[in-house]
Formats: C-alpha cells, structure tokens, sequence
C-alpha cells in the first residue's frame, strides 16, 4: 500500500491506493482512519494525481462525478453499502432508511448507517450525501462541518445554513 498527503480544499488530505486503485482518502482526526505506518509515501502516483485534480475540479463546481479506480476494502455487506452510495447523484441526497429499503434489507437501517460511517473513501464515495430522515445532517467520520461543506458545494445546503445544520 503507498500513500500521499496533500494540501486540498478540504484541508489536509490523506490518500493510499494499491495497485493503482483508491482504497482510501481520510483527513486528520477522522474516525476510523486507517494504519498506514507501515504504507510508503509516493507522491507521483497516477491515481493521486487524477484525485488531487478532480478533488479540486469537484471543490470549484466543475465537476459532479468522479472517474477513478477504487478498491474499498470491507465486508460484502459494506462493499452493497458504499456501491448504493455511489448512486446518490451531485446534489440529491438519501437517508440511512431509504439506503435500506435499496438493499432489500429494510430494517437494516442501523446496520446501514454503520457501513456509510466505515466508508474509506469519502467524498468519493459520497457518503456525504446520507442524511437523517428529517433531513438533518447526521454523523460523518471528518465531523459534521465538513460534512456541510460538501453539501453546499453540491447546493444542497446554502453556505449561511451550514451553521443553522450543525
């Protein structure tokens, strides 16, 4: 496993592939961030140069979709989870319970709310995109103001509600 760390929009970002393929992308202090003391720093790997670019594709409202290779490493269950993630389009937004029902599992929801928090690859794979089913912002492993920032890139959230959300 090789890692990048870099400086994006978001902060400062943590990336680590294998074999070419995305396996993760954290941030400092997040939740369930992987051990990668054992991982080597390459910093000219193909897949983080595509990442760092569309990264900052995505943060300026160019882009709504990503195109790279990625390798989550989980559970199959979690693997349905963040799979039904990537079928929450730019700007739409689903719920834990709805996230259920699409698996065929609907008293799953906790189970699926567990997934979506265990995911390797946010924003990527756009767990963002998960609210409650008030609508209100819920949990998020690089904590709630980054959570709203991502939304309001995407014009789910206005930049003056983030503070009214969290």
């Amino acid at each position: 496993m090789i890692f990048t760390k870099f400086n994006s929009a978001f902060g400062t970002t943590f990336a680590a592939a294998d074999n070419g393929k995305l396996c993760h992308l954290w941030f400092p202090g997040q939740k369930h961030e992987p051990d990668s003391s054992s991982w080597a720093e390459k910093n000219d790997e193909p897949v983080f140069t595509l990442l760092k670019q569309q990264l900052q594709e995505y943060a300026e409202g160019q882009r709504q979709t990503f195109q790279l290779p990625l390798n989550p490493r989980g559970t199959d269950f979690q693997k349905s989870v963040w799979e039904a993630l990537l079928n929450i389009s730019f700007g739409e937004h689903s719920s834990y319970g709805v996230l259920a029902k699409q698996l065929g599992k609907p008293k799953a929801s906790r189970a699926v709310g567990a997934a979506v928090g265990k995911n390797p690859i946010g924003i990527i794979i756009p767990c963002h995109r998960v609210l409650g089913s008030t609508g209100k912002l819920t949990g998020f492993a690089a904590g709630l103001e980054m959570k709203a920032q991502l939304l309001a890139v995407e014009g789910v959230l206005e930049p003056e509600q983030q503070a009214l959300c969290l």
